[in-house]
């Protein structure tokens, strides 16, 4: 097994555990005959082999070879010692930090396999209508919020979910909101990010007009005469997000520091996002070099920048906590808002989706060079027919490439959400290599509305995780934030009981697609690692691998289901630094 580089990870500037009694998990460092002054040099020696003990509590390793343990040892950021309590006293003498974890339970550092860092970081300060539970409600807290933007000023927030709502479970529309923004231009993403709420005012600020054609892989709601009514998908957003003010430097990096952060207060040590702009890239490196990393980042390049990410190649930092490496493509819309590609119409509408949010012809030369360099690549797939299309392109781009020209066989390119893939297609991620990304809070909430979207048939392999699994695929579970809470409790839970949040489900949710705790920690830690080329450096508690460790309250792997989602992280350890801890 290769080792993490031997590179000490930059000390945090977030607070470092020095055996602070208040917590209640330390314990001071035993006392020993040995420590007498004649002998203090010999023990100096011996202690050497760590600086961080965790002892008396439950590890769940992620390693088949040894799933669980009683106490683990790093050193200098590194595990040294995987084993029982009695064998770890060895390790708990001089300046270690021994911490006396009894009744808490250590994991294998989460992952989030599919998130948006600075997003998470954004709503943290802006207008969140997320688990707004009516339409009429939303709309009265978006006029609060209006009430406070000065003439001339945009309307900004992000979250409503019309499938939450108990009133009208209906898209929103310009209907709704002109008659106290006539003055202010609005723009609001639904909760997916892949479509939008504007008003009128911003309409006419982007030139849209019934006259306006749909975009490439975008589409303009209309009324029957061609009106836009407000509501707009995909590249449709394209126009009203060129034309939203500027934001500076510093405002984007204090969100990237606010979603690192959130990210660690919820027990997850490293975020792979999904398409990070080059300048927050910029910004990600800043804030490492200042020391503030409070959890590992492993970033994609959005495809519309995906030459100069062929230009410049990956970046990595020597400490593992920042990596560059892959091409994030999007295809489709979301299953809620219809715009998800379908081989078939929907049960509810007319139509079969939307796809060529990139098109074949300006994604094939990317796959080319891809193979050629070694770039990996991550593409946002929800239908089957935007799944079938490009497991299709895939293939196509392997046989294009002769295999001499290939920089490497073990491609592991992507598929990111996949949420219906029917079994033929299943079979070809196997043939293929291809890893699904999933996430499995898309599942709970989607299945509120995906029976009317899809039809019985097609729920049979919508979300898919066990057959998936059952083929021997590795699923790299994340959970889209800030589409979704971003949670890694919810998506834990979510996979296991594949029902919504109370316990409840209804008929055609397949709950034997969901699957066992111990695969749905495997989703969470040493899979996501293998999805980044990690697998050697991080993801399991093993001698060698990085000190990453999320620490919850309570044991989710043994306790009641419903109380999985009432557990607390305690404590977030990366690279045998902590970078939170609960008080």
């Amino acid at each position: 097994m290769q080792s993490p580089k031997e590179a000490k990870m930059p000390r945090s500037t977030y607070p470092v555990f020095t055996l602070l009694c208040a917590f209640g998990l330390a314990a001071c460092s035993p006392e020993s005959p040995d420590t007498a002054p004649g002998n203090a040099a010999a023990v100096e020696t011996a202690c050497e082999r760590a600086d961080l003990v965790l002892y008396n509590t439950t590890i769940y390793t992620s390693n088949a070879d040894q799933w669980t343990a009683e106490a683990v040892a790093s050193k200098d950021g590194q595990i040294v010692f995987v084993g029982s309590n009695t064998e770890a006293e060895e390790y708990m003498c001089g300046s270690v930090q021994a911490l006396d974890l009894e009744g808490r339970t250590v994991y294998a550092g989460f992952t989030d396999s599919h998130q948006h860092l600075e997003g998470v970081g954004r709503r943290t300060k802006t207008l969140s209508l997320f688990g707004i539970g009516t339409l009429q409600e939303t709309v009265q807290t978006i006029e609060d919020w209006a009430a406070n933007i000065p003439e001339g000023g945009w309307v900004q927030g992000r979250g409503w979910i019309e499938r939450e709502w108990t009133d009208e479970q209906r898209f929103l529309n310009k209907y709704d909101v002109d008659r106290f923004t006539a003055d202010k231009p609005l723009f609001m993403p639904r909760a997916d990010g892949v479509s939008a709420l504007v008003n009128t005012k911003a309409m006419e600020l982007a030139g849209v007009t019934s006259e306006t054609p749909d975009p490439e892989g975008g589409r303009f709601e209309r009324e029957l005469d061609g009106t836009p009514t407000g509501y707009v998908l995909a590249n449709a957003m394209n126009v009203f997000r060129e034309i939203l003010p500027p934001e500076t430097d510093a405002y984007l990096k204090d969100n990237l520091l606010r979603g690192l952060r959130a990210n660690a207060s919820l027990g997850w040590t490293q975020t792979q996002d999904a398409g990070m702009s080059y300048r927050l890239v910029g910004l990600m490196k800043e804030i490492h070099e200042e020391g503030n990393m409070a959890h590992r980042v492993y970033a994609a390049i959005p495809v519309q920048e995906a030459a100069t990410m062929l230009q410049r190649g990956r970046e990595t930092t020597s400490d593992d906590m920042f990596d560059v490496r892959g091409i994030k493509v999007f295809i489709d819309g979301t299953l809620g808002s219809r715009g998800a590609a379908l081989i078939d119409n929907y049960s509810d509408a007319d139509h079969n989706g939307f796809m060529n949010r990139t098109t074949k012809e300006e994604l094939m030369p990317i796959l080319y060079a891809s193979l050629r360099q070694g770039i990996q690549i991550e593409t946002h797939v929800i239908g089957d027919r935007a799944v079938r299309s490009l497991l299709d392109w895939y293939d196509e781009a392997y046989n294009y490439v002769p295999r001499s020209e290939w920089a490497s066989e073990d491609l592991r390119w992507r598929m990111e959400h996949a949420q219906i893939i029917p079994p033929s297609d299943q079979q070809r991620f196997v043939e293929l290599g291809v890893l699904p990304s999933m996430q499995p809070s898309h599942a709970i909430g989607d299945l509120n509305f995906a029976p009317d979207r899809l039809g019985r048939d097609r729920l049979s392999y919508a979300y898919p995780w066990q057959q998936l699994v059952d083929r021997g695929l590795m699923i790299l579970a994340g959970s889209d934030a800030p589409v979704e809470e971003g949670d890694p409790r919810i998506e834990f839970y979510a996979a296991v009981a594949r029902s919504r949040l109370n316990g409840t489900s209804e008929a055609g949710w397949h709950p034997e697609l969901a699957v066992s705790r111990e695969t749905a920690l495997l989703m969470l830690t040493l899979w996501p690692a293998h999805g980044a080329f990690q697998e050697d450096l991080r993801g399991s508690i093993e001698v060698g691998k990085y000190a990453d460790f999320t620490i919850f309250d309570n044991d989710i792997m043994t306790i009641p289901v419903a109380d999985i989602l009432t557990s607390e992280n305690v404590m977030t350890i990366v690279g045998g630094e902590i970078t939170f801890q609960r008080n």
